[in-house]
């Protein structure tokens, strides 16, 4: 089946999390993505097996789900020797993408303005920080990213430590925006002729992840960069509430008609009649108390119990889940959400996730998990780059490659 990005090349010197889930992106709907390494141990995330010293399965899932679909060069391009394959391999490419600093790149002479001369129809894309201009230049971390951008001090409840989102949600985020400028650079590319330099940083990326409270301060809602109790918040039909087992969040408009809806679902008469909640304006100056009458309610039962209540009344709501439910969630598989895919380091399948997006007649597909380092490095050289054997043999001598 065609692939979205087929014939698309991508040169991949990316270590870590955004720089390789951005280039997975691409690999996942068909572009050839050849991952480059350093000889010696190669991208760092092939040494994560565990998270805070606990192993996590038997598999480097760190690794093997970001570089899948992926090909392996290891390259030393510390050496000159080194630096001409790589400039070989740019000239048969149509995307240079890199999360090094700019100075390292530099010193490697893989410059924009060097990549670039050898072909101008490079789109050269890198992953920094915080950000080409500006003079920040120093490592950056989701974590230390997150802090800098107002959406850790706004969660929580007030008084209590801020809460960082976790999980690379910021790097993940950071990569679709790099993919994205790279999809747009090479649309561009495409009718022009010219290639160009981007940057997707990710401080900028992440800037745009908490976009609606940051809009919103920008445009006066200075108390939205608070913390937010939720028990006080203005509307106390769109909240969060405990239940016996699980919370649960309602998401309704302060309207009498879903007032009345709710009331009905929680079997709250008396509630419904308290006239200090009988329109917008009362809900809004007494929430607080609405806040206590709703929760007070919610706690006489399970979440589940609640949950049907709500789906009998057409009140939109849903129950606050781990990972252990979501990995249960066949609506997520039914949407390839979540895959099964071979996976040779245990010999068997392994569940992995998916595609985020889905297209009806070019559809991605995870073919193979990441790559052994430098497994391609022989094959790349001699079948796209035209070496001999002979020449092959000589870079080893000189340690250009493995």
């Amino acid at each position: 089946m065609t692939k979205a990005l087929e014939g698309i090349r991508v040169v991949d010197l990316t270590v870590w999390f955004q720089g390789p889930v951005a280039a997975q992106y691409l690999a996942d709907f068909g572009a050839d993505v050849i991952k480059v390494e350093r000889p010696q141990g190669g991208d760092q995330g092939r040494g994560v097996r565990s998270i805070k010293s606990l192993e996590v399965g038997d598999w480097n899932q760190y690794f093997l789900v970001i570089n899948r679909n992926k090909k392996s060069m290891a390259i030393d391009l510390k050496k000159p020797e080194g630096q001409e394959i790589l400039y070989r391999l740019v000239e048969k490419s149509d995307v240079f993408l890199s999360n090094l600093a700019p100075e390292m790149l530099g010193g490697w002479n893989l410059s924009y303005e060097k990549l670039s001369a050898i072909n101008p129809r490079l789109v050269y894309a890198t992953n920094t920080g915080y950000g080409r201009f500006g003079g920040v230049s120093k490592p950056s971390f989701d974590m230390t990213v997150q802090a800098l951008t107002g959406a850790m001090a706004r969660l929580g409840e007030p008084g209590q430590p801020p809460i960082y989102m976790g999980m690379g949600s910021g790097d993940a985020f950071g990569g679709i925006m790099s993919a994205f400028g790279i999809m747009l650079a090479l649309y561009q590319r495409n009718r022009t002729g010219k290639g160009q330099f981007l940057d997707a940083s990710l401080y900028g990326a992440q800037l745009y992840l908490v976009a609606p409270y940051l809009q919103s301060y920008l445009a006066g809602h200075k108390a939205n960069a608070l913390q937010q109790s939720r028990k006080q918040v203005e509307n106390p039909l769109w909240n969060l509430y405990p239940t016996l087992g699980k919370w649960v969040f309602l998401c309704e408009q302060n309207e009498n008609g879903r007032f009345a809806a709710i009331c009905k679902a929680l079997a709250a008469d008396a509630m419904a009649q308290d006239t200090r909640f009988a329109d917008p304006t009362g809900r809004k100056l007494h929430n607080v108390a609405l806040i206590e009458a709703i929760e007070v309610q919610t706690l006489r039962g399970g979440h589940e119990e609640l949950m049907a209540a709500c789906k009998a009344e057409g009140i939109i709501a849903s129950p606050v889940n781990n990972l252990a439910d979501v990995i249960r969630d066949e609506q997520a598989w039914q949407n390839g959400y979540f895959l099964k895919t071979y996976c040779e380091e245990v010999k068997r399948e392994v569940e992995v996730r998916g595609m985020p997006v889905t297209l009806s007649r070019t559809p991605g597909d995870v073919h193979c998990l990441g790559p052994q380092l430098g497994q391609d490095t022989e094959l790349l050289m001699m079948d796209l780059l035209s070496y001999e054997w002979e020449e092959i043999e000589a870079l080893k001598a000189k340690g250009a490659i493995p």
